[in-house]
């Protein structure tokens, strides 16, 4: 069976990232990246073999499967037996975004690396065809990134703390029912040993021991 082993990417306040990876993955195995992405965001991806025999195609037992779930299973994006691919698209839901790649089993074990490229946020905007499009000089396009970045953090600012008050009020319930279950766990043990005491004296006044 597969051995799955996932790289967990932490973010910081910037939902502006960028994830730039290079990873070896054996035959057989399977190799996930997660990101935390806020609805409506915009988030773009782009993977390929490295070949290490430039200039002679890739074997086809090199080639890999990649999919891109969202943390409510949905599907977003999969690749069945490629060397390259790209995927972009805007996030429904808040949550974590999973990429995972997996090279089929062989008899003869291979390692694959794979080269991965994942942008969320500002720095998923083509911000070369924004330029063109808006006919801004280098300056205005400057400050139009950094308004987006401001717009960016401001929104992620909201959105962490929502995720705060959702994971309070996740302790807050934890809470509350482990103190009823320990409770009625103290309730039965005395229930069990009412029984019992109650038991060993009937037992002995049947036997006329007491």
């Amino acid at each position: 069976m597969s051995e799955f082993g996932i790289f967990i990417v932490t973010l910081g306040l910037l939902s502006s990232v960028v994830q730039s990876l290079r990873f070896d993955i054996q035959s057989g195995h399977t190799k996930c990246i997660a990101e935390d992405i806020k609805s409506n965001a915009m988030t773009i991806g782009k993977y390929n073999i490295v070949n290490l025999n430039e200039g002679h195609p890739l074997l086809d037992s090199h080639k890999i499967t990649a999919r891109v779930t969202s943390s409510y299973g949905n599907n977003y994006h999969y690749g069945d037996h490629v060397e390259s691919g790209q995927f972009a698209f805007t996030a429904a839901e808040s949550g974590d975004y999973m990429t995972c790649f997996s090279v089929p089993d062989h008899k003869i074990p291979i390692t694959v690396t794979v080269d991965f490229d994942w942008r969320t946020g500002v720095a998923a905007k083509d911000w070369s065809n924004v330029a063109k499009k808006g006919h801004i000089d280098g300056m205005e396009l400057e400050l139009k990134k950094l308004f987006d970045t401001v717009t960016s953090i401001h929104e992620e600012m909201f959105y962490l703390r929502e995720r705060e008050e959702e994971m309070q009020h996740l302790n807050r319930v934890t809470n509350s029912r482990m103190a009823w279950l320990s409770f009625l766990s103290l309730l039965v043990c005395l229930s069990v040993a009412g029984l019992q005491l109650w038991h060993l004296k009937t037992f002995f006044e049947r036997k006329k021991l007491l």
